[in-house]
């Protein structure tokens, strides 16, 4: 944490807008915070801009409003040297220099892409841009976006480069991974993909350039590829379970020094902000004919349901306090987005007596209780996301369902 002398220190003598060397908008979420240290970390000059006040306002202080590692020391350093402005207007774009946009893609109740999110937010922005201006789309893109964007701002009678340059990097991993990873590029005109090529050149040790539709399919094709993968191995647990195996001790031996299976992941919960939002939009292009995308949600959504099933079956739920070990989406993490913890929440929370919470990373969650009292006023557990905080846990010889083979003990549920 960094102290109030600190804070004054960093706050002092701010970078100006025009002499910023690029705009992130949305630079202060999960996939712009990333980016701007990493751009700063090579020597350029940020406009963080956003219209989330409360987050710049924390990384203005130095501090970070998630978990992002090995992210504390590169921000100190760009506010230390001047390498940072906080905006949070739209009319507080850098004049003439590239615009990185990283604002979220949702769907809808229907699970199409709402596109309108890009066209609003470019709307706000354009009046702000020059002719001649570089615009990279960086967060998921339904697949045409970026070629529409390009018709609809020379619709507008406005000259401006276009491309997309999709993230791929782990939540929470962001400052090592784009360090290390290839960047995919592209661009609607050659201009732009050169110029994309050149921005992406200052954090990549490798850019690798396709057309736009190519490389909007590459992130859809990545992120359902893991959620696939995840319903694949939950499928395998399910089936071991309907015959009464051990789906861990098989996993083990079929991966012991067999390195075409190095890469198969244990069963879980596979949730978090992308994974089926990604798959969901390529089933949408694919007018919902993407059987596998589709088997896999109802996989992974069907798994909670699942296990309270089992549990019902083992115990008389509405006799019981169900405890539920980690609402983040993932282990070691504090996100909740899209975390099927909170649909083990709801489930339970209609069957159970009583439904308890808890998490050694969130912070957003008022409901969330000590690990200790979780554990004194449960009858049954479940370890939704696997912190390590729970592996050394002592769960007073109460019965812990982990299907993900975490945990030891006589009293785990597979």
């Amino acid at each position: 944490m960094t102290s109030g002398a600190d804070t004054a220190t960093l706050s002092a003598r701010p970078v100006a807008v025009e002499e910023c060397d690029v705009t992130v908008v949305g630079g202060a979420g999960h996939v712009g915070i990333p980016l701007v240290l990493a751009l700063a970390e090579a020597g350029l000059r940020v406009n963080v801009n956003d219209l989330n006040r409360t987050s710049l306002e924390t990384l203005r202080a130095g501090r970070l409003p998630f978990i992002e590692h090995g992210a504390h020391a590169v921000l100190r350093k760009a506010l230390l040297d001047r390498r940072l402005i906080f905006t949070d207007s739209p009319d507080r774009i850098s004049a003439g220099v590239p615009i990185i946009i990283t604002i979220g893609t949702p769907i809808d109740e229907f699970f199409n892409p709402v596109r309108k999110v890009v066209q609003d937010c470019i709307d706000a922005i354009l009046p702000s841009l020059a002719d001649g201006q570089l615009i990279v789309l960086r967060s998921t893109a339904f697949p045409g976006t970026t070629d529409w964007l390009a018709s609809y701002l020379k619709a507008k009678g406005r000259d401006l480069m276009v491309a997309f340059c999709p993230e791929r990097i782990v939540q929470g991993g962001g400052m090592k991974e784009l360090r290390e990873l290839p960047q995919i590029i592209s661009g609607t005109t050659p201009e732009a993909e050169r110029a994309a090529a050149k921005l992406f050149g200052h954090v990549a040790l490798e850019v690798v350039a396709l057309s736009p539709i190519e490389a909007e399919f590459a992130k859809l094709f990545t992120n359902a590829y893991r959620y696939i993968e995840f319903a694949v191995t939950n499928e395998f647990y399910l089936v071991a379970k309907s015959a009464g195996v051990d789906y861990q001790r098989v996993l083990k031996a079929m991966k012991h020094n067999y390195p075409r299976l190095k890469g198969v992941p244990r069963p879980g919960f596979a949730a978090g902000p992308c994974l089926v939002k990604d798959t969901m939009q390529l089933s949408a292009f694919a007018r919902n004919q993407f059987a596998l995308g589709h088997a896999a949600l109802l996989i992974n959504e069907g798994l909670v349901l699942h296990v309270v099933d089992d549990l019902k079956h083992r115990y008389d739920l509405g006799k019981m306090t169900v405890g539920l070990l980690g609402m983040a989406f993932k282990a070691e993490s504090d996100d909740t987005r899209a975390s099927l913890s909170y649909k083990f929440k709801k489930v339970l929370s209609a069957q159970a007596r009583a439904v308890l919470t808890t998490d050694p990373f969130v912070t957003t969650d008022p409901d969330l209780r000590p690990l200790g009292e979780v554990i004194a006023n449960s009858d049954v557990m479940i370890l939704c996301a696997p912190h390590t905080a729970y592996r050394e846990a002592d769960f007073q010889g109460k019965p812990v369902f982990d299907l993900w083979g975490y945990l030891e003990g006589g009293n785990v549920i597979r």
